[in-house]
């Protein structure tokens, strides 16, 4: 078995310096000898027999179990290097990949039962974890890196003044906001923009917090959240926004998702999608992923996307794609977490922090190693409803920024 995985293996690693120890003692390093060196141990047979086998879904699994150990570097600097390769795959896996594509519209048949468990199974977990790592506003998606060396904090602040410029919001609009996570977007919406905002979630964790932080700050009438799927949701809305929650949806409800968007859109409306994409053409999400972080969940490719957005009757006015701003922001969350793993380890286990290391910096190595980015997709209904330049998206941003100078204090109280 050693000798067949250390074949495959040296055939795969050609870039970068990746050392190997099998569980019989067997030493090698993969590579070209360039970048970051790292080095492995692989502790039992049983682990080496199913890295040869499924290498997507083993790979995560034996660093879970502790059957895989980084002996040299980080898991992260192991990643960076197995998903630098000239093959994104290795070919003993692209037969799983083949069977896997196959079956990808089953395994994302996202209906309203199954979309809450898929959503349980992640985001209720004990709210305290998301604590350890993520901003005091609790934004859980990409943020919006302005300059080089924006704090984690003001990078998600500056992601939701980007969004809000794009949406043109004018005080008592109606906003929904889809995915509405802990709030913190609709909280912003509502204090900045003065709008009248409903978030909706299927999280009901995620539900109660926003609700209590509505409170808190004294917006619960204008800013109010359910515990709702979008296509029970009643309109009609003035803007809709979605981010970070567009990955959950699955490729077989694209129709309805925009289908459902069109019809609580007003005919001067702007909507603002927010969602991790492929840059390449339509895949699968990893199995490892699937089955321990996203269930449900795909990251799309814009050519899945945009047949769903014209079938509905709506027009694109605004594509932008932000590449390595998620990779920052995945840097910030991985490195906050490990310096609090001994508290993470108190709320669950080892087992479960190194599962969560691996899923945050896999994440970070997919953005910056391979072809994957965020996009934001600006939608109307007419030709004429946003400007036909983009010089308005930062003057709205400098009259949101100067708002904020205003009400700052109470938006950093709002996280804590």
């Amino acid at each position: 078995m050693s000798g067949v995985l250390k074949f495959f293996l040296q055939r795969f690693i050609r870039r970068g310096s990746l050392a190997f120890t099998l569980a019989d003692g067997t030493q090698f390093t993969c590579g070209d000898g360039t970048g970051t060196p790292a080095a492995i141990r692989l502790t039992t047979a049983e682990a080496e027999r199913r890295l040869l086998l499924d290498p997507e879904l083993a790979f995560g699994e034996i660093y879970m179990d502790g059957t895989m150990v980084v002996d040299r570097g980080s898991i992260a600097d192991v990643l960076a290097i197995a998903l630098d390769q000239p093959d994104m795959m290795p070919r003993w896996g692209k037969l799983q990949w083949s069977l896997r594509y196959l079956l990808r519209n089953a395994q994302q048949f996202n209906q309203r039962n199954r979309s809450k468990r898929n959503v349980a199974s992640h985001y209720d977990l004990d709210g305290r974890l998301y604590s350890l790592f993520l901003d005091a506003d609790k934004q859980y998606s990409c943020a919006y890196f302005e300059t080089p060396d924006a704090s984690l904090d003001d990078a998600q602040l500056a992601k939701k003044r980007h969004i809000a410029a794009k949406l043109l919001i004018e005080r008592g609009h109606r906003v929904l906001d889809i995915g509405s996570g802990w709030g913190g977007l609709g909280l912003y919406l509502a204090e900045i923009t003065g709008a009248n905002v409903t978030g909706i979630t299927l999280s009901e964790e995620q539900h109660s917090v926003s609700n209590v932080r509505a409170a808190e700050k004294r917006l619960s009438g204008s800013a109010r959240f359910l515990l709702q799927d979008y296509r029970d949701v009643p309109g009609p809305f003035d803007r809709i926004v979605s981010v970070g929650m567009f990955e959950h949806v699955g490729v077989g409800f694209y129709d309805r998702f925009f289908a459902r968007c069109a019809e609580l859109l007003t005919d001067d409306g702007v909507m603002l999608l927010h969602s991790i994409g492929r840059s390449e053409g339509p895949g699968i999400t990893n199995p490892w992923v699937a089955k321990y972080i996203f269930p449900g969940g795909y990251v799309p490719a814009l050519s899945e996307v945009l047949p769903s957005i014209e079938k509905a009757g709506l027009l694109l006015t605004d594509v932008e794609i932000l590449r390595l701003h998620y990779a920052e922001t995945l840097k910030a969350w991985r490195e906050r977490f490990l310096a609090r793993r001994e508290e993470a380890e108190q709320l669950y286990d080892a087992r479960f922090v190194r599962m969560w290391e691996f899923y945050l910096a896999a994440s970070e190595m997919t953005f910056r190693k391979q072809n994957t980015m965020v996009f934001q997709l600006q939608i109307t209904k007419r030709q004429n409803v946003v400007p036909i330049t983009r010089d308005y998206i930062p003057r709205e941003e400098a009259r949101l920024r100067g708002i904020e100078g205003i009400k700052g204090p109470k938006l950093q109280l709002a996280g804590e």
